[in-house]
Formats: structure tokens, sequence, C-alpha cells
């Protein structure tokens, strides 16, 4: 029976858009055991991505709706599916593993699950997908762009935060797992920021608190000069950003390990440099996430394969021999209007709309 059910619930995980694919190891059914009972992952199999009130559920399931209203709260509560309020209404819906239910366990992880999880990273991320249609984008801080560049109001964070009204912080998922196993940095944990319906979960569930904007820009300013790279999600109206190292976060990690990390991100600007000018003090070589600047004698060099953009080097660069360049327009990426149309995009990659 439990063996049934787990298995119905990561194929079910693996129809939605960032998929959940099987391993040999099973390692996605352990995963799926320690975070749904069996009841639960019943009953989650029968949610889909559309958000829809508990009675329409309870119907489709054929249970006792103020039952199957009270498992569905339970169960967004541990952050094994979503909510959100429609007219004062909860209306639940499935929820991608990633970003998603691994994300809503951030105040929750354990030893094992962080095991589990790790194991399973190099199965769930596809990095050939990903240079398809990533889920995160790259934007550079704010304090690396000039009046010289021609920006987009989605490549730049302040105006991302500016738009939104609700906002909420939370800590970061992959620097928690990372401290909990010994590992990682000291850089700022409180630094997820989160938006509209997102951020209304987060703070709901206990994952997160709401803060005005002038404290989210304050956070901006905080990843910037603590060397963290800014990745909103893969949306013009963004429904997250993300403040991310290289040492911890676990897509900038798999960035890293690939040859050419600047053929995977999704990022308008590259970084360039002035030879003539550089002081050679080093800074941008340590500021760097991808090791994509090395000192050849007394100069900085970048190695363009792997840039992705984020402009840290730039803002600590005494002498200004480093600047952000637009990509050519071919090189431009694609940014969807909503996260609903990147997640329609995704699934069409993956063949599963």
């Amino acid at each position: 029976m439990s063996e049934n059910v787990y298995g119905r619930l990561a194929r079910h995980l693996d129809n939605l858009p960032g998929g959940y694919p099987a391993t040999e190891s099973g390692v996605e059914l352990r995963i799926l055991r320690r975070l749904f009972t069996e009841e639960e992952a019943a009953l989650a199999v029968n949610l889909t991505f559309i958000s829809e009130p508990a009675e329409v559920i309870a119907e489709r399931v054929d249970g006792e709706a103020e039952q199957v209203a009270a498992q569905l709260e339970a169960m967004s509560k541990k952050g094994l599916i979503f909510r959100r309020y429609k007219g004062g209404v909860p209306h639940y819906s499935a929820s991608q593993y990633v970003v998603g239910i691994w994300e809503y366990h951030v105040n929750d992880l354990d030893l094992e699950l962080i095991r589990d999880m790790n194991e399973y990273l190099p199965h769930l991320f596809q990095p050939e997908l990903w240079r398809e249609v990533p889920q995160l984008r790259t934007i550079p801080v704010d304090e690396s762009i000039t009046v010289e560049h021609e920006i987009m109001a989605y490549e730049q964070a302040e105006t991302l935060v500016r738009e939104r009204e609700r906002i909420a912080v939370a800590p970061c998922i992959c620097r928690r797992e990372h401290q909990m196993i010994g590992e990682g940095c000291d850089k700022p944990m409180e630094t997820c920021l989160v938006f509209g319906t997102g951020a209304d979960y987060y703070v709901e569930n206990g994952l997160g608190r709401y803060i005005d904007t002038d404290e989210a820009l304050e956070i901006l300013q905080l990843a910037e000069e603590s060397g963290l790279v800014l990745q909103p999600s893969n949306s013009k109206r963004a429904v997250n950003i993300c403040c991310c190292c290289g040492c911890c976060c676990q897509v900038l990690k798999t960035f890293k390990r690939h040859p050419k990390p600047a053929s995977l991100v999704s990022s308008p600007f590259v970084i360039a440099s002035d030879p003539d000018i550089c002081v050679g003090c080093g800074d941008c070589v340590s500021r760097c996430q991808m090791d994509a600047i090395s000192l050849v004698g007394d100069v900085a060099v970048p190695d363009l394969d792997r840039c992705i953009g984020c402009g840290l080097c730039v803002t600590t660069c005494t002498s200004g021999s480093l600047h952000l360049v637009r990509k050519p327009a071919e090189e431009q990426p694609k940014v969807p209007t909503s996260l609903a149309r990147t997640y329609i995009m995704l699934a069409r990659a993956r063949g599963v709309l």
C-alpha cells in the first residue's frame, strides 16, 4: 500500500512543470515517506496546479467536505501543498517539489532529509532543461548598473521590489541546510524575498515575516555588500528574489561545476574589462561566485564562459576596469511575462503538457 501510494505521488509530482524524476536508488520515495503520511500522499495526488476550494477537491475524492478541508489545511501548514485565499475562501493546489515543497521546509529540516536531498539533487537538476527554461534568472546588483546602460524594469532588483505591495523575508534554505551539516558560509541567513500570495503563505505558515519596501531594499544592499548573487523568479513580474552564494546555493553550485556556466544562466549582461587601468587588487577574484576571474600577473582576466552577469565584481572595482555590458541581441534571454507562463513553457519542454 505505502509503496504504491508514494509511487503514485512521485509520478504526480513528476507531471508538474518542475519534475520529480525516478532514480534507481529510490531516494525520491524515501523523501516522500519522510514528508507525507500515506493519507496525505493519497489526497495530494488529487490536487492540480490550479487552486480549488476544499469542497471541489472533496467531491473529486468522494470525501466528506469538512474532513477533507481540515486535512488540506493541515497539509498546507506542513508545506506539502500550496494555499491561497480568493474572496476570503482558502483554495488549495499541488506544489512542485522544487521550487516549492523543499523550500517550505526551511524551518523543520533534519539531517536525514538533507542527506536524501543532496543525494537526489543531481537527478533533479537537469542543466540542459534549465538552459531551455530556467526557474530562476540572474540580474545584476543595482550598484553595478550605470546611466549608460539601457536596462529593463524587470532587470532591476529595486524596481521588482517597489512594484509589490506584500513582501516577506525568509531564511535561505540552502545556507541553513549547509550550516546544519557543518559546511557552507557565514553570509546573512534572512535574505530570501517573497512577494504577493507567496509572501502570505510564508507568513501564515511561520516561514517568514512581512517587511516593508525600505527593509527589502536594505536586504538587497546587504546582499551586495555580502557578495550574494540576485536570482529572481524567471518572470517579468517576480514572485521571489533569492540572494545566493556560490558555496551553498544548489543552483549556483551546479552552475559552478559546469565548464561553461554562462551557457546555462538566464542573464542579460556579461563582464568586460580594461586591463590597462586594472591595479591587480584581486577583490574581484574573491567576490566572483563562479570563479570567472583570475589574476594573470597584476591584471584581472575574466573568463566569459563562466561569467553569469551578476555585477558583484564591478561594485568593488576601485580602478573602474571592470564593467557590465549587455549581451548581443541574439543572446538576450526571453523572460516570460508571468511565472504561470514560465511553468507552461517548462511543462512543454518536459513533455508533460
